[in-house]
């Protein structure tokens, strides 16, 4: 085992007062995450952080993931915190199913996502700010920095990037402490209550991209966005800024993946994810809301020009009655 991994696990023998049993997790793409069992019944996660993924640009600093892993637990919505390590954290085990994909897309699961996030956006302000678009710039500058591959095309969508921007900027929300990585398998329902893990990129940002975020991850359909912002704000008013923020999030992450498989090359081994093909997943999904027809209809209610919820493409009128002779 790594120094880093044994150093943490004899701390917690040292802790509990009795040996553990750990078992590795897979599915994390960045940091260890352990199982650890006693033979009296107790059960805990210890998640064990690797420190070239903040050098990388790829998370925020560990000690300050920490701090918010911790603030995070006083809402009631990250796992609670039994003991923080250098570069570790142990945490509660949170018994229940890790969400995938559809179950996210579950339109039962709306209301339960919405309240997690409106609790974790209503506790304590996280140690660090987030912008998605300062990331974007970030993780450019790295790829241009190493000589990383991008997808084709990446660069000529930046204009667009900029423009996205400029919109959101018209009337920015009240910042809140956001988790901005809500890929499904950062949800595990407990019980019949949302929790959520893995703070690896918190700070206090725009609550509508966390709910963009979660569609991105998703990948939602337009009306499940809608359902999602509704069950978060009340009403679909927001839901154009929601969905320019998954188009930001896919830009985004695009490069985290394309940084993650040029700089940590050794982690794609380990985790068996290939970092390459979801960066090029990303962008498609990416470029494929950005050409849609409806793109400028979300800039404009983003920047207050028409109401706010983009109209729904009307169905085709009734035939005209015949003429009478």
């Amino acid at each position: 085992m790594p120094d880093a991994l044994t150093s943490a696990l004899d701390r917690v023998v040292a802790w509990a007062g009795r040996p553990v049993i750990p078992t590795q997790i897979k599915g994390g793409l960045s940091h260890r995450i352990l199982r650890l069992d006693t033979e009296d019944g107790d059960r805990w996660l210890l998640r064990v952080l690797d420190p070239r993924v903040s050098a990388a640009g790829l998370g925020i600093p560990l000690d300050l993931e920490i701090v918010n892993t911790t603030r995070a637990a006083e809402t009631g919505v990250g796992a609670r915190v039994l003991l923080t390590l250098p570069g570790a954290v142990l945490l509660e085990y949170i018994d229940g199913p890790t969400l995938d994909a559809p179950a996210v897309r579950d339109p039962a699961m709306a209301e339960g996502i919405a309240e997690a996030c409106r609790r974790l956006h209503a506790g304590p302000r996280f140690a660090t700010e987030f912008s998605i678009f300062r990331k974007q710039e970030e993780l450019l500058a790295l790829c241009r920095r190493h000589g990383l591959g991008t997808p084709a095309g990446y660069e000529d969508r930046l204009p667009a990037v900029a423009e996205i921007e400029d919109a959101l900027a018209a009337r920015p929300p009240a910042t809140v402490p956001c988790h901005n990585d809500l890929l499904p398998e950062n949800f595990i329902l407990d019980g019949t209550t949302v929790r959520i893990v893995d703070y690896q990129l918190s700070g206090n940002n725009d609550p509508a991209f966390e709910l963009g975020d979660i569609a991105a991850e998703a990948d939602f359909e337009p009306d499940m966005v809608d359902r999602l912002t509704r069950a978060y704000f009340g009403d679909e008013d927001p839901a154009a800024r929601v969905r320019l923020h998954l188009i930001m999030s896919n830009i985004t992450w695009t490069l985290w993946f394309s940084v993650h498989h040029g700089l940590l090359a050794e982690h794609a081994a380990a985790a068996g994810f290939d970092y390459e093909a979801e960066a090029a997943d990303k962008f498609a999904q990416a470029v494929r809301d950005l050409d849609d027809p409806g793109f400028g209809s979300l800039m404009d209610a983003v920047r207050g020009r028409r109401p706010s919820r983009v109209p729904r493409k009307a169905p085709p009128a009734p035939p005209a009655p015949p003429k009478e002779a």
